[in-house]
């Protein structure tokens, strides 16, 4: 049996998720149902920062830059321990792929 196309039909990929597409513009809210994804003791206070202050990128992004600050004039006064050590590598190899991110991105990095 021959392969038979109409004009401008080619080969087509995309993946079609109805549920996703269709129900994305209303975020985690579903009729009644609202699902949350996480517990707070204080949700208005945590609403209020993320709405007023920043989202938690923004907060950690800050954190991280002032962290990768004291990481570069940290000088232990005793000899760290291996795990000690391996921790604080972990932390700056972490910065520096966070940095890498925002260079593509064209985001400022942490001095």
């Amino acid at each position: 049996m021959p392969l038979f196309k109409l004009p401008l039909s080619g080969d087509v990929a995309q993946t079609i998720n109805p549920f996703t597409s269709f129900f994305s513009p209303y975020g985690s809210q579903l009729g009644l149902i609202n699902i949350n994804l996480g517990r707070s003791s204080a949700p208005q206070v945590e609403e209020e920062v993320l709405m007023d202050v920043g989202s938690y990128g923004k907060q950690l992004g800050r954190i991280g830059d002032a962290l990768a600050v004291l990481l570069a004039h940290f000088e232990p006064r005793r000899a760290l321990t291996e795990r000690e050590q391996q921790a604080i590598d972990e932390v700056k190899t972490m910065l520096a792929e966070i940095d890498a991110v925002k260079k593509r991105h064209e985001r400022p990095c942490a001095p």
